[in-house]
């Protein structure tokens, strides 16, 4: 699985409202969804003329991978280097499992229970309508524990890939294999709608998900990293 091919999924299952070209560099607009549906990214050659009209032109936010001319040129403008990011892949049938019954159900669109899960952790309505915007393959999941509602997780695929986002699993019901047992249920639901590969993006510095991630057997694939004005 190349590079490119698992950034084009993270693009693809998690959209921004709209891209422009900018020269070498794609704007986005994420409209309020957060800094992965905002980040302008070099697309052709860099030249310093060419970063300085993107940013006339209303790029705030960058996302880069690797620490090239580009990201020297943001350091000395003032850019401060922000959430350092890994992408998790595995093939999809290394991860699967399907789940106990009723230990995870999934709809489209989300209910308002999964809405109100993402809504206590900070998933907004601008977060739910990236969601939206992501083509099918797509679905909302809900896990349960305990006979109630114990997290919440959204996945789409894109040329086979499939790709998770905003995995959320109520504090009460940390450390009881709900995370482990919902990634691979999801995965399941991935290789179902034919799926190849399984993959997801966290930041560095979330170690209890990446620990998770690694002994799924899922392992760093690439990383990025943001550069945004203060």
């Amino acid at each position: 699985m190349t590079k490119a091919a698992l950034l084009a999924a993270l693009e693809g299952t998690w959209p921004a409202a709209a891209t422009t070209q900018h020269g070498p560099f794609v704007l986005r607009d994420g409209a309020g969804g957060g800094k992965r549906v905002s980040a302008a990214t070099l697309e052709g050659p860099f030249t310093e003329a060419a970063l300085d009209a993107a940013i006339a032109g209303g790029a705030h936010i960058f996302r880069l991978s690797g620490d090239g001319p580009l990201d020297a040129a943001l350091a000395r403008r003032g850019f401060a280097l922000v959430d350092p990011s890994l992408i998790y892949a595995a093939p999809v049938a290394a991860i699967a499992a399907a789940p106990r019954p009723v230990s995870l159900l999934h709809c489209w669109p989300p209910i308002a229970m999964q809405r109100q899960l993402w809504r206590d952790a900070g998933t907004g309505p601008a977060r739910l309508a990236v969601m939206a915007r992501a083509r099918p393959p797509r679905t909302a999941f809900i896990a349960r524990h305990r006979n109630r509602a114990a997290g919440v997780a959204f996945c789409a695929i894109h040329d086979r890939i499939a790709m998770l986002h905003a995995l959320e699993i109520e504090p009460e019901f940390r450390r009881e294999g709900v995370a482990r047992n919902t990634v691979r249920g999801i995965a399941h639901w991935a290789a179902e709608q034919g799926a190849q590969t399984f993959a997801l993006a966290v930041t560095a510095a979330n170690h209890p998900a990446r620990a998770l991630y690694t002994a799924l057997g899922m392992t760093e694939a690439l990383s990025y990293h943001y550069r945004s004005l203060p």
